[in-house]
């Protein structure tokens, strides 16, 4: 790109609030686990929304492609410019304010730059609960949430992003500003657009602010971990508790022996409360809108009854709010333990919930047959379905070599899932790193009004090209 290109966009902004190829531009032109490594041309941070049009405008006069960027938490290659030097990067990060709260609505405007824990702590310190419960939320931003319809540990029974947001403000590639930002319950008049932009991952415009819905805080949780024999059991503990707590079940996560192992053996500060690792562990937590008390009354029933029954072997309820945040740090540390286990195929993946215990058993045994040696390390939020089926390397082996497989690996597991009429991509996005197995994953006609969608917002492909599409 020329310079006096790259000047003109430099300007939409101001020198100071633009970086360079002379300056360290890693943190922009990286996915997390280096599977993408691009380049850029220049990094703008805009600071608002007219600015995010001024830079549209002139990409739209000029055919520049641009790439649109929250926290960069992705794992998927969807915020990442590609290798030819050509693709301006607009990270939102400088537009992070919450321009409203209102509380008789239960909603909340912000701009797309907030941290996804910033808005938390806003709806609590409002006596509110904003449900989207991430492992990055320190870092993550809503616009990446929101174009990526991020799931997370609350879907159960708050729903995903989709499910959370009311109103958007997008910059579309013209640079023409739609204001969406309507906080209504219900409005019957015609398409819902801002649907269009949610999981989109940029690709027909930036998302520059949101209307939130925001919920009462619940004034007291019940947090148990329970150990079990198989997957099986977990989906009948799930349907017993979801009979008896209903909404009010706001998380269901299993996990196998594996990520437990390596989550206590990596970090010896989380300790397991159980008498010992299972085949098997579920977190489940009932919320109450009127006392812990009430919440606990609600689980401590299922409990007794599921071990009575024999769905449950043991089982460990929180006594205090400090233990309870304990029993989440097994669950959210597992990630980032399995990190320390050398080489890891990872799959996030989702089948109707009475199908996971057919699938996890079923993917055991390709993976067994495979790969004799390799540790199965799967966990997930088992009351949407959605589970991470990571498969780490056998112990001392090379990396290089168990990860040269990875290919025929995924190949083989994400055709398990779309034979069992599951999902390739359940939470995490296509980006560029899934977007080939839509062919396989989407019927023609899917596809087909993917590309009329697209080629309707954006016909010269200048937003966030290859990715998604």
């Amino acid at each position: 790109m020329k310079d006096e290109l790259v000047w003109r966009f430099v300007e939409t902004v101001g020198e100071k609030n633009a970086l360079l190829p002379s300056q360290d531009l890693t943190h922009y032109t990286h996915e997390n686990r280096d599977m993408f490594v691009g380049k850029t041309p220049a990094v703008l941070k805009p600071g608002s929304t007219e600015e995010v049009s001024r830079i549209l405008s002139l990409a739209s006069e000029t055919g520049t492609a641009v790439v649109p960027q929250g926290g960069h938490t992705g794992h998927v290659g969807g915020a990442v410019p590609d290798e030819t030097g050509k693709q301006i990067v607009v990270s939102l990060e400088r537009m992070n304010r919450i321009r409203e709260i209102d509380l008789s609505g239960n909603a909340l405007v912000c701009e797309a730059g907030c941290i996804l824990e910033a808005i938390q702590k806003v709806a609590d310190d409002n006596d509110r609960l904003f449900p989207l419960a991430l492992g990055s939320q320190g870092s993550c931003q809503i616009g990446g949430n929101i174009s990526t319809n991020a799931g997370g540990t609350a879907v159960l029974s708050y729903g995903n992003t989709r499910q959370l947001v009311l109103g958007l403000e997008v910059v579309l590639p013209s640079g023409e500003i739609w204001d969406g930002l309507r906080r209504l319950k219900k409005d019957n008049t015609g398409y819902d657009l801002k649907d269009l932009f949610i999981g989109a991952e940029g690709t027909l415009g930036i998302i520059t602010a949101a209307v939130l819905k925001l919920f009462p805080c619940p004034k007291g949780k019940s947090v148990a971990l329970c150990g079990l024999e198989t997957p099986q059991h977990a989906l009948e503990l799930f349907e017993r508790a979801n009979h008896v707590a209903g909404q009010s079940l706001t998380a269901f996560e299993l996990m196998a022996r594996n990520p437990v192992e390596f989550t206590v053996r990596n970090f010896p500060a989380v300790k397991l409360p159980l008498q010992e690792i299972y085949p098997w562990q579920v977190l489940i937590e009932v919320s109450s809108n009127r006392s812990e008390e009430d919440a606990s009354s609600v689980l401590q029933p299922v409990l007794e009854e599921a071990l009575g029954a024999g769905v449950i072997i043991d089982a460990s309820i929180a006594s205090s709010i400090a233990q309870q945040k304990g029993f989440w740090q097994l669950r959210e540390t597992m990630p980032v333990a399995q990190k320390n286990e050398g080489g890891s195929m990872k799959h996030d993946v989702s089948v109707p919930i009475h199908k996971v215990p057919e699938f996890l058993s079923r993917a055991d045994h390709i993976i067994k047959d495979e790969m004799p040696h390799a540790r199965i390390c799967a966990f997930g939020h088992m009351g949407d379905g959605n589970m991470h089926y990571n498969i780490s390397q056998p112990v001392d082996a090379d990396a290089g070599e168990f990860l040269s497989r990875q290919a025929s690996i995924n190949d083989m597991i994400h055709d398990l899932v779309i034979e069992m009429e599951g999902s390739v991509a359940a939470e995490h996005g296509v980006g560029r790193l899934k977007r080939k197995l839509l062919l396989r994953a989407k019927s023609e006609i899917e596809l087909q009004m993917f590309r009329s969608i697209k080629e309707a917002f954006d016909p010269n492909n200048l937003m966030n090209p290859g990715k998604l599409i």
